[in-house]
């Protein structure tokens, strides 16, 4: 059996659309203008289509595909690559963008970008056993970094997001640790910067890189070491 499953993405121009991808490394390997305007892009086994709707409104756009990988630190390091080459900056809001890599809690290692057509590509690593998402565990941060993390990556709501840290930061009668205070810092300044709110971004950064953290800590939050250094240079 030779099945396979090919999505077909709407945008309002093919152009800008057909830019974004080569960028990332895609090669065109179809266009038509006529009788409707249509193209294919193709990079190793991932393949998408596109076409045109003069109507269509990118910002208002719910149409989002899977892509599967088995070496997702690499695609997301060469998408950011060339992402900054084309563009002179790495596109965190707006359209297009790409989104943080993180490990979900549901065992899949995952990042998000939306194409300047709106369509969100979700691009993800499985890490194996039970993909379902995991209750919230108990205590304030880590309650809130689970909830935070959901509507950040899953659900790209930056504003719920960082309405979950604030509360924590603010309610809360216990200290976080180390470990939870970098990464809750991190995602709240990952998501002011999303939301255009520099001042907050720059304070939570500050605080990110004040923060002291062991050998092993440093390991257990590799993730968000690699994405306060990239916010540092966005």
């Amino acid at each position: 059996m030779g099945e396979q499953t090919v999505p077909i993405l709407p945008c309002r121009d093919l152009r800008p659309v057909l830019d974004f991808y080569t960028a990332l490394g895609f090669e065109v390997t179809f266009r038509q203008l006529s009788p409707n305007p249509y193209a294919v892009v193709r990079r190793g086994g991932v393949q998408l289509h596109f076409f045109a709707m003069r109507r269509y409104e990118p910002a208002e756009s719910y149409s989002t595909c899977l892509v599967r990988t088995d070496d997702i630190d690499v695609l997301h390091r060469e998408f950011r690559a060339g992402l900054k080459a084309a563009y002179g900056r790495i596109p965190a809001r707006g359209l297009p963008r790409i989104g943080a890599l993180r490990t979900a809690s549901h065992g899949v290692r995952q990042f998000l970008m939306t194409d300047p057509g709106g369509n969100c590509v979700r691009v993800a690593q499985g890490l194996g056993g039970d993909q379902h998402h995991r209750p919230a565990p108990e205590g304030t941060f880590a309650r809130a970094l689970h909830h935070a993390a959901l509507f950040a990556d899953s659900r790209e709501d930056p504003a719920a997001a960082a309405r979950v840290i604030d509360r924590a930061f603010a309610a809360a009668e216990e200290e976080p640790t180390p470990v939870q205070a970098l990464r809750l810092l991190v995602l709240r300044a990952d998501a002011a910067r999303r939301l255009g709110d520099e001042r907050t971004a720059a304070d939570c950064l500050t605080r990110a890189r004040a923060v002291g953290l062991s050998g092993a800590e440093r390991e257990e939050v590799y993730d968000a070491l690699r994405r306060l250094g990239e916010l540092l240079e966005e």
